[in-house]
């Protein structure tokens, strides 16, 4: 009887280690859902973004990002359509917009909802040969419009003028014809470029040319009393430690942090993410986290933080 009971008790305990063994193996294998953010939109923000990624997918590794350009105005339309997660946009909410913006006005029952994270500046670029030391916003229209075609005009040696001006649908493109072109267009003669970054590479290797970019792409040349690092990736574009392009002042203000902060430059613009309705989730955690002081040190590497 004694040997019938220890061995009842033997398999009792087998059965216990196994169950325990199961449940234990089963809470070794369970892993979170893989989850797939996908961003579309402003290039201008592309440098900002790739970094926030990184360092939210350092922290949540089942987070994975997915971030496409097409300019702001098609990162608000994919969001619209809920093609996609969040849209990168500088555009200002239609109620802030000045008169002769290109964006088409949303519908009166528009479900996006426009997160501010930071504040952008747009730079007016020249090759580091142009002796030109600033421009007013006058002299900037009457070069876009194609009045000022020599350099020479303008005290500069760099002869015939070159201009360098972003595709449809670019937020710093209608920036620049509401703050700078008013009711003029810009030449027919402009090369048309599809990111702030090829527009840095153009003017980087013509004398004549003259751009406009984001100042993400151009941080790292401005002198700042705020001084913050920039990622690795802008370190490597500047291995050798001198400027591809010459950043000039507007009306006597270059876009610094500070300036573009205050917005005393002329032509400082707002950064935001884009959802369709309050964001929820996943979506709503890593807004969070682009909001966080975490967040908004990575934002101060590039352009002014909102916080």
């Amino acid at each position: 009887m004694l040997r019938h009971l220890r061995a009842f008790l033997a398999f009792l305990v087998a059965i216990f280690c196994i169950l325990l063994m199961a449940g234990c193996e089963s809470a070794v294998v369970a892993t979170p859902a893989p989850t797939t953010i996908t961003i579309a939109g402003s290039t201008a923000m592309r440098r900002v973004l790739v970094d926030m990624a990184a360092a939210y997918n350092r922290q949540h590794p089942d987070v994975l990002f997915v971030i496409r350009g097409g300019g702001s105005t098609v990162g608000e339309e994919l969001v619209r359509g809920r093609e996609v997660d969040l849209g990168a946009s500088t555009l200002f909410p239609p109620e802030q917009q000045a008169g002769g913006s290109a964006s088409p006005p949303p519908p009166a029952d528009d479900p996006l909802v426009r997160v501010p994270i930071g504040l952008d500046g747009l730079a007016v670029v020249v090759h580091p040969s142009n002796s030109i030391d600033g421009l007013s916003l006058v002299q900037l229209r009457d070069i876009f419009a194609g009045r000022l075609l020599d350099w020479h005009a303008l005290g500069s040696d760099n002869g015939e003028i070159q201009l360098v001006s972003r595709e449809d649908g670019s937020g710093s493109r209608i920036l620049f014809e509401t703050r700078v072109m008013g009711d003029e267009r810009v030449a027919l003669t402009a090369v048309v470029m599809p990111s702030s970054q090829d527009v840095v590479d153009y003017v980087a290797k013509n004398p004549q040319a003259i751009g406009y970019v984001s100042r993400a792409e151009v941080a790292e040349w401005i002198a700042e009393d705020d001084a913050a690092p920039v990622s690795a990736a802008a370190a490597a574009n500047n291995a050798a430690g001198l400027p591809r392009v010459k950043v000039i002042p507007v009306e006597g203000k270059l876009p610094t942090r500070a300036s573009v902060r205050s917005q005393e430059y002329a032509l400082t613009e707002p950064l935001y993410l884009i959802s369709y309705g309050q964001p929820t989730g996943k979506i709503r955690q890593f807004i969070d986290f682009v909001l966080s002081p975490a967040g908004q040190a990575i934002v101060n590497r590039y352009d002014a933080p909102i916080r």
